[in-house]
């Protein structure tokens, strides 16, 4: 079974959480696929990829920037697995077709939206009968993740 990851983001968002899982994910030398909810949301997190730091490069692509197998980390709106990814990231309501092909799967919600948070319960309900092994991560307020369930 897939090893599920709920983050729920309260204090800081998404484009400066994400690059740091990504790299966590790198180096335990894990392909990472990330579904993002639409064209507008993949080029912003696109676009966040390149510039958030100075300090270190996160090698990542989509469609428009060639071979999506060569990319440790692909962003995409769609379902395939080009690069063979063992990691699949869920963004901005992002729904998967299915997990069972991924060694772990991390959905991200945004805590200050009501809408999400309802989407991200029905996910958990849905992941759990599954089968799957679920565990909730809440940011505390200096910005590390805790263990809630």
């Amino acid at each position: 079974m897939t090893e599920v990851l709920f983050y729920h983001l309260q204090n800081a968002p998404l484009e400066r959480v994400l690059p740091q899982l990504l790299e966590r994910s790198l180096e335990r030398g894990w392909k990472v696929i990330v579904k993002a909810g639409g064209p507008e949301r993949l080029e912003a997190i696109n676009s966040a990829l390149w510039t958030y730091s100075d300090d270190s490069f996160l090698p990542h692509g989509t469609r428009n920037d060639g071979p999506a197998a060569l990319m440790p980390v692909f962003l995409t709106v769609e379902d395939d697995n080009p690069n063979e990814a063992n990691v699949l990231f869920l963004v901005d309501g992002a729904k998967p077709a299915s997990i069972g092909d991924y060694k772990r799967c991390v959905l991200m919600f945004d805590g200050n939206d009501e809408m999400a948070v309802g989407a991200a319960r029905e996910q958990w309900k849905a992941i759990k009968a599954e089968g799957h092994d679920a565990t909730y991560w809440q940011q505390s307020t200096e910005g590390r993740w805790e263990k809630k369930a």
